[in-house]
């Protein structure tokens, strides 16, 4: 009996000690009374903007048809997908008052630790039937369909466009709603089910606020291709370096031990992306150099020459000491390979101030050589791992990355051989009339040789053309296109170059020009992981304050998010010299 009771005791000192270390640890995440109270906090902020004069103004008038007005609460801890709550009422007040005792009582019964709130006000809504719904779910871009749905008339059973698009409830390919997406969706989120879809819906839009961690409430966009997304009131350059350095941070944290990346990630379900590609991988750590100049720090240090090893340990050598990136899943060398390899170490060796790289570099530049006919400035793209030849052409990026590649090794050792090797690739772009592929790559590579070769006017007049003939085409993108951001800002540095060296280009029209260049800086801010668009996504956290791309499922891949990062950092470098030439004077026009 003694043994018993020392045991009991034992037992329950034990169960406390775990839940005092517990307590310690997560004292808000699992206590249901501060949960509730910061929720509340939240809430209360969240109403000063959702209940204000103008929102009465717009929403007053029951959009949401029989069920009057509608109001959404999201709630998310930040580890996983936001709870959705709906209250409705006949007046704005009544749906308020309706969701946030839905979502209180909610948390009173769980542990959910409301690390971002976010409130949804309907204020546009039209009934459409099922057959009308199809149609134009299937005309849409992927992800595009940016509108929630009600499956019946009092919102009983109502998602928005974030949960629908989140969840892949949205079916593209076949048009309409996936009935078993919904019905996964609905039973996981406590909901009843549907047997069947009806034959009518009521599509809508929401005005939307979110509160976040700093309990700091911002304005969400309620149309447009940045529906659902704050609004920086200037894009300016402390804002460009945050963006940069939160995401540069992300690929950090993607480096594994032996040196490579998680490569990518479909965040709506949190599956990893089970591929490899070593071009990307060395235009990655290019990223990451970057990072470096703008946050010295000794961890990514480490991090960057582990992925610099990784990258080498893919470098091969032919018979006469040529060098050349393999990709060894496809028993291939390609061209852009072996010329991004030389951008990314170039990068390094002038960041770290020393030229341990340069021996590899200039055996990269000899297997570059060997794909260039010097004559015509043609590339060969692919070799096969034997060196043998494999395939002419694979994509036009590859000529810009060996070019600028040639221009870098230049650069670096004043050895005139890569100087006119890169002339001659040059030159075949201009011939070849290389605008039409609006190829970010070429544009690094002008803005390169333009560095050295400062007088040739056929040249900055071609790459000015190579932005300016496709202006109208990049300024209406309806997707973020992260490249477009690139080929802008490496132009904007060619075209600042030929005006401090007194050049001029007639015809060019700068205005048009920055315009662009701002407008771009901000559609990509739709593919960028803010709180409002994570929270809807599995594993919010893993994701959060890096770049994806909407229209293939939300991807996230390290080529993504790098150039993302390249396009970001040239307009950061150059954000005075865009202000001085009259950037915001032309977008605030």
């Amino acid at each position: 009996m003694k043994k018993k009771k020392l045991l009991l005791l034992a037992v329950t000192l034990l169960v406390v000690i775990i839940a005092a270390v517990l307590g310690l640890l997560f004292p808000l995440h699992h206590n249901n009374s501060n949960n509730t109270e910061l929720f509340q906090e939240k809430v209360a902020l969240l109403q000063e903007y959702a209940l204000a004069d103008w929102v009465y103004e717009e929403l007053g008038n029951s959009p949401a048809g029989e069920a009057g007005n509608a109001v959404f609460l999201s709630v998310c801890d930040g580890k996983s997908r936001a709870k959705v709550y709906t209250g409705t009422g006949k007046t704005l007040d009544e749906a308020w008052s309706s969701v946030v005792d839905k979502a209180n009582q909610a948390l009173q019964k769980n542990t959910l630790y409301p690390k971002w709130v976010k409130a949804d006000a309907l204020y546009l809504s039209t009934t459409v039937s099922m057959q009308d719904l199809s149609a134009a779910v299937q005309s849409s871009r992927q992800e595009f369909f940016r509108y929630g749905i009600a499956f019946d008339t009092e919102f009983q059973t109502a998602l928005l466009e974030a949960e629908l698009n989140g969840a892949k409830i949205y079916d593209y390919k076949n048009g309409g709603i996936n009935l078993n997406a919904l019905n996964k969706y609905l039973k996981k989120a406590k909901h009843s089910t549907l047997d069947r879809l009806p034959l009518s819906c009521t599509l809508f839009q929401c005005a939307g606020w979110i509160c976040d961690e700093d309990n700091t409430v911002y304005d969400l966009s309620a149309s447009g291709l940045d529906y659902g997304r704050r609004q920086p009131e200037i894009l300016d350059a402390a804002y460009a370096k945050d963006l940069i350095l939160n995401a540069s941070g992300f690929l950090a944290d993607q480096v594994k031990e032996d040196g490579s990346f998680v490569y990518g990630i479909y965040p709506r379900f949190d599956e990893e992306i089970e591929n490899y590609n070593i071009v990307r991988h060395a235009s990655t750590l290019w990223s990451l150099i970057c990072r470096y100049r703008l946050a010295p720090d000794n961890e990514l240090e480490e991090k960057i020459n582990r992925t610099i090893d990784y990258m080498l340990s893919q470098v091969i050598y032919d018979a006469n000491g040529r060098a050349y990136l393999y990709e060894e899943k496809a028993d291939e060398i390609k061209l852009g390979g072996c010329g991004i390899a030389v951008v990314a170490l170039t990068e390094y060796m002038e960041v770290f101030e020393n030229d341990k790289y340069k021996d590899v570099c200039c055996a990269l530049g000899e297997g570059i050589l060997s794909m260039l006919d010097q004559s015509s400035g043609e590339y060969y793209h692919v070799l096969n791992g034997d060196f043998t030849q494999k395939e002419a052409f694979r994509t036009v990026y590859y000529d810009g990355e060996a070019t600028f590649a040639l221009c870098r090794l230049y650069g670096l050792t004043k050895n005139q051989t890569w100087l006119d090797a890169a002339q001659s690739a040059v030159n075949h772009f201009i011939e070849a009339d290389y605008t039409q592929y609006k190829d970010h790559w070429v544009a690094y590579s002008m803005n390169e040789i333009t560095k050295y070769i400062t007088d040739n006017m056929d040249y900055y007049a071609f790459a000015l053309e190579n932005a300016q003939v496709n202006l109208k085409e990049i300024r209406n993108r309806d997707t973020t296109y992260h490249t477009y951001l690139e080929l802008l800002m490496a132009t904007f540095e060619l075209y600042d170059r030929m005006m401090e060296n007194g050049g001029l280009v007639s015809g060019f029209d700068l205005e048009a020009f920055l315009d662009t260049i701002y407008i771009r800086a901000n559609r990509q801010l739709n593919g960028y992981f803010y709180p409002e668009y994570a929270m809807y996504m599995e594993n919010p956290e893993r994701i959060l304050n890096t770049f994806m791309v909407r229209h293939d499922g939300y991807r996230v891949r390290i080529d993504d998010v790098q150039h993302n990062i390249g396009g970001y950092y040239l307009y950061y470098i150059n954000y005075d010299k865009l202000v001085k030439y009259g950037m915001l004077d032309i977008v605030n026009y």
